[in-house]
């Protein structure tokens, strides 16, 4: 990992712990996997209750994606592994 993207990593994670609460009222949670800055892929890892519930699809394009474009605009997507 580049020291560019440990810093873009570092900016995500605190992004991602304002999206945490409304996952862990649901028992959920997400765990930020990869981040590349030259391509604009950040990988995540839902867990929890959101594990192989068909709504984690939607919470990862529609909320978590959409949210985090709309704060970093070096992000192209985001994509859920397992």
């Amino acid at each position: 990992m580049s020291k560019n993207d440990a810093k873009l990593r570092e900016e995500l994670e605190a992004a991602i712990e304002e999206l945490r609460g409304g996952l862990k009222s649901h028992g959920g949670n997400v765990e930020l996997v990869d981040v590349n800055g030259e391509t604009g892929l950040v990988k995540i890892r839902m867990q929890g209750a959101c594990v192989g519930c068909p709504m984690s699809e939607m919470t990862v394009k529609y909320g978590i994606e959409s949210e985090l474009m709309e704060k970093f605009d070096w992000i192209m997507e985001v994509r859920q592994v397992k």
